[in-house]
């Protein structure tokens, strides 16, 4: 799969943006890292690594520094690239995610939304041959250490799991708490620097996933990186108020 350039824009102090340019879409992953220890919040899609790769060189982060990578649910763009991750790794790298959807990370059972059976014929029929390959057999990984909601993981001053299911059953935000920035996953997305709700499209439980907005309410937030959409920090509060309302 042919990709774009990336452009990493840094947050906070040992928080930056990576912008994975794939040339039909653009995500979002972060990359988080202290003098120890770097950790890497959802991998991209398949054949992303080399981006990923470079952007953590550009941040000054070398990839032997790598210690970790959360995975805040189980779509195809969050979790592809993390067999290549672990295989290049000359070190023992732990996989994070939610109980809920580590059957499907870990390939016992078909991704949500990659399950063929449940896509649409005529869309099935389409689609190109080496994205009904990629369905067919999707990445996996062993989910070393399951996260749940409430736990405070120990890297970057603490990243806060919020369980916001909805768009996969075990879909989980990250707060971190020293930069009060939200990793909002696909909970929200971002539009100049507008925050929407998740795609209904693609989002099997949509009342669930607006009613998991609710859960923000709690914190008090920065800013918040979107997966699909990127950065947005101005009233970032209220925005997400008037959304969970």
């Amino acid at each position: 799969m042919q990709m774009g350039g990336i452009q990493l824009k840094k947050i906070a102090e040992g928080v930056a943006m990576l912008e994975i340019n794939l040339n039909h879409f653009i995500i979002h992953p972060t990359l988080i890292w202290d003098e120890q220890k770097a950790v890497l919040v959802d991998a991209g899609m398949p054949g992303s690594l080399d981006l990923i790769h470079a952007e953590m060189e550009k941040a000054g982060v070398p990839f032997e520094k790598l210690d970790a990578v959360i995975l805040t649910h189980q779509d195809m763009d969050h979790i592809g690239s993390v067999p290549e991750i672990l295989a290049e790794s000359g070190h023992s790298i732990t996989v994070y995610a939610h109980g809920l959807d580590k059957p499907y990370i870990e390939g016992e059972r078909l991704l949500i939304k990659a399950d063929p059976e449940k896509i649409d014929p005529a869309r099935w029929e389409s689609m190109p041959e080496e994205m009904k390959q990629m369905y067919l057999n999707p990445p996996k990984a062993k989910v070393d250490k399951v996260i749940g909601d409430g736990e405070v993981l120990p890297f970057g001053g603490g990243i806060e799991v919020i369980f916001t299911p909805g768009h996969t059953p075990g879909h989980c935000c990250l707060y971190l708490k020293k930069s009060k920035t939200l990793i909002a996953a696909d909970a929200m997305v971002a539009d100049n620097g507008k925050l929407h709700g998740p795609r209904q499209q693609v989002t099997p439980d949509m009342g669930t996933a607006m009613a998991s907005l609710k859960k923000l309410l709690d914190f008090d937030i920065e800013s918040v990186i979107c997966y699909h959409g990127g950065l947005c920090h101005e009233n970032v509060n209220e925005q997400i108020r008037k959304l969970a309302e």
